[in-house]
């Protein structure tokens, strides 16, 4: 690791709160807030398209039971509490597909490119360290949602099949003399650590992809592992809150769920943003020269 590196790596660890109100300080200057609400309308509009289309190609290679199985367990950390209402629309929707499917890919490509088109300007104002450099073609911009779309895909398809043989690997049993004990408790534990790396390599790619010019993986490794702390944090929040607490329900009737779902896209809107904004000032250290003497 390069000096400068390590050297940032102590200031850090030696003022987190400063580097802290330092991130949170410059997010807010960045009016982060604001295009996280614009991020997570768009994520929404974009949500059952998405899945619905993942049906249609992904039911045709795996077993739709557990490919419906990922999509709940992965569903239930983008909307915390919300995902049966999710897959209820993928079931309502899924035995017409043959027959919609051209305006579900309309609708994803149209509103999918939106969403990404305003992560690509959010990244922008975040790294503004990065603005004398080269501008990305419109053309690559245009391109890169639909990647990024197919990337996820390939991904669930892989999660779905990883899931299953952890899963068959829970229904085995370990025998030692007279006692016998079941791996289902581990099966869960594998489960939960395999979403929490899906988690970190998906965001890891995002901050690699999204900004202008050239991301080195560590750094994006840095941030994706923040904003994935942080969004596990608040989802099992979010989850206990909605369970108990909640009285959106009794405000809202039957938008309840839209709504809960929207605000938990922000949310993470909020946090994905965020770790853009963690990386953006760990670089900036040596740049405003935090590391000086006497600072």
């Amino acid at each position: 690791m390069e000096t400068s590196e390590r050297r940032r790596w102590a200031y850090v660890a030696k003022n987190p709160m400063a580097f802290g109100l330092r991130v949170l300080r410059a997010f807010r200057d960045n009016q982060a807030f604001l295009l996280a609400g614009a991020l997570a309308y768009y994520l929404l509009l974009s949500l059952v398209p998405f899945l619905i289309l993942m049906w249609i190609v992904l039911s045709k290679i795996v077993d739709k039971r557990e490919l419906l199985t990922t999509l709940g367990e992965y569903m239930e950390r983008l909307v915390p509490g919300q995902s049966a209402a999710v897959l209820e629309e993928l079931y309502r929707f899924s035995s017409q597909s043959g027959t919609i499917s051209w305006i579900l890919l309309g609708t994803l490509i149209f509103f999918s490119s939106l969403a990404f088109s305003v992560l690509e300007k959010s990244m922008s104002f975040i790294f503004l360290q990065r603005i004398e450099s080269p501008q990305r073609h419109f053309a690559l911009s245009a391109i890169i949602p639909y990647c990024f779309i197919i990337l996820t895909g390939f991904g669930l398809l892989v999660l779905t099949l990883i899931s299953g043989a952890i899963q068959a690997f829970g229904t085995e049993h370990i025998r030692l003399l007279v006692h016998t004990w079941s791996l289902n408790g581990m099966s869960g534990i594998l489960i939960y650590l395999l979403g929490v790396l899906a988690e970190i390599t998906l965001l890891t790619f995002l901050y690699i992809i999204m900004p202008a010019g050239r991301q080195p993986w560590r750094y994006a490794l840095i941030g994706a592992s923040a904003a994935t702390v942080v969004w596990e944090i608040i989802r099992h929040f979010l989850v206990w809150y909605f369970q108990t607490r909640s009285k959106v329900g009794l405000v809202y009737g039957s938008l309840a769920s839209a709504i809960i779902i929207l605000s938990s896209f922000e949310i993470l809107a909020i946090v994905l943003l965020l770790g853009a904004q963690v990386i953006a000032e760990y670089v900036r250290i040596g740049v405003d020269d935090e590391l000086s003497p006497g600072k």
